[in-house]
């Protein structure tokens, strides 16, 4: 169930972040800022259903809102436009980007109590792991 995701969550762990963001076709300038930044989590389910994720640092705050198996379009962090689809299967929640012909997949999953997102652009992969705050 989603509900074992609900919380908020800091970083504390990011390996290959800016590999992936240049793979993703991230400039320099919000790199930098990406790669310094260490959001929080923040992810809650609401009465009808809708999942809220939102990500929290200095910089700027981003927010989505979604149904799980429902497209909708996503506004990232670095000004992408995407359709993004976000599912639960085998206890990850899948979130997968599409834009301009490409497309990027983060799972995200619960690990001894810590929260794993495996970000994956072709043959690129970052893991940025959260503990609960």
């Amino acid at each position: 169930m989603v509900e074992q995701f609900v919380g908020t969550w800091t970083l504390t762990s990011s390996e290959n972040f800016d590999e992936y963001m240049k793979a993703i076709g991230v400039g320099f300038a919000t790199r930098q800022m990406g790669n310094m930044a260490k959001p929080n989590l923040v992810i809650s389910v609401d009465d009808a259903g809708f999942v809220s994720m939102k990500s929290e640092t200095t910089f700027k705050t981003t927010e989505i809102k979604f149904k799980l198996s429902e497209e909708f379009e996503e506004t990232t962090a670095d000004g992408r436009k995407t359709k993004t689809v976000i599912t639960f299967d085998n206890g990850k929640l899948v979130q997968q980007q599409t834009w301009d012909g490409k497309t990027t997949t983060l799972e995200r999953e619960i690990q001894d109590g810590k929260l794993t997102a495996k970000c994956v652009m072709d043959d690129v992969v970052a893991v940025r792991t959260y503990e609960k705050a």
